[in-house]
């Protein structure tokens, strides 16, 4: 009997916990945000459409930079993308993601810093990226239709 009562009584505790979890600070008071987890909306109802995120104050209308995109060797065995969050995702052949870290672009200038702290560097010229002994296209530019054309 006492262990029927030890099953009934968790089993009421974990659905008071979770009466308890789902009901926020600011649910009493109607819809918005939660305040103990800033940013965080509330799930929006079944049937209706859910309001598109708030992008971070004075970012709205900032157009990512223009060197940001997939940059490729003219044989596309090395392919570098730029991300727009100053990171970068190296795929080398068959392998996705051999090398990821940041980057930082001042002029024409880039500096990678590798996340396992090897750090190195480039110069844009146009659609050309030197880099490390290799040259990179920005992808499906003129510069490297041009590039798979010479290899032919």
């Amino acid at each position: 009997m006492r262990h029927q009562f030890r099953i009934v009584f968790s089993a009421a505790c974990v659905a008071v916990l979770l009466a308890a979890c789902s009901v926020g600070p600011d649910r009493a008071g109607g819809a918005g945000e939660d305040a103990a987890y800033p940013g965080r909306q509330e799930p929006t109802p079944p049937g209706t459409a859910a309001p598109p995120p708030t992008p971070p104050a004075g970012t709205a209308d900032v157009p990512p930079h223009p060197y940001v995109g997939m940059w490729v060797t003219a044989d596309g065995h090395i392919r570098q993308m730029l991300l727009a969050n100053g990171r970068y995702d190296e795929a080398r052949g068959e392998r996705e993601s051999a090398y990821t870290g940041s980057y930082r672009i001042s002029g024409t200038r880039i500096e990678y810093v590798d996340d396992t702290g090897f750090s190195a560097d480039g110069t844009f010229d146009g659609d050309v990226l030197h880099h490390a002994g290799y040259i990179f296209y920005r992808q499906d530019s003129d510069a490297h239709r041009q590039a798979k054309a010479q290899r032919r």
